[in-house]
């Protein structure tokens, strides 16, 4: 039995340099189909041809390439952090929260990978 309970959603998160031009990049090189773009916040989604797996684009000055962090969707992330915080998972600091948006928390595998934790706030999830 697992501590916390995942919503069948997964985003592949990337560090790109803009993502509106990697928007258009995915949807004629892979077909995915832009879902939105959240210029305040920096970031992108798209819809992927697999079932529950969106690509986030997230723009940096430097991307760093091959830094892909999943995140998974979680409908409680105040809950589900404080059972991985009780078990020991390492987190990379407070939850972020964008306001009518979504909620994120970064955390660790053993080994150092970041996986995250996202919550979201729009009402439509």
């Amino acid at each position: 039995m697992s501590l916390i309970s995942l919503k069948n959603t997964i985003t592949i998160a990337l560090s790109v340099s803009d993502r509106h031009a990697s928007a258009k990049w995915y949807e004629e090189t892979l077909g995915f189909q832009t879902i939105y773009h959240a210029d305040e916040a920096g970031w992108s989604e798209m819809l992927t041809k697999t079932d529950g797996v969106t690509l986030g684009l997230g723009e940096h000055t430097k991307p760093a390439p091959g830094n892909c962090v999943p995140v998974f969707g979680i409908t409680d992330l105040d809950s589900a952090r404080d059972k991985l915080e009780q078990a020991k998972v390492k987190f990379d600091g407070e939850t972020d929260v964008v306001e009518g948006m979504v909620k994120t928390a970064t955390f660790y595998d053993p080994d150092g990978n970041a996986l995250m934790l996202a919550e979201d706030l729009t009402g439509s999830a």
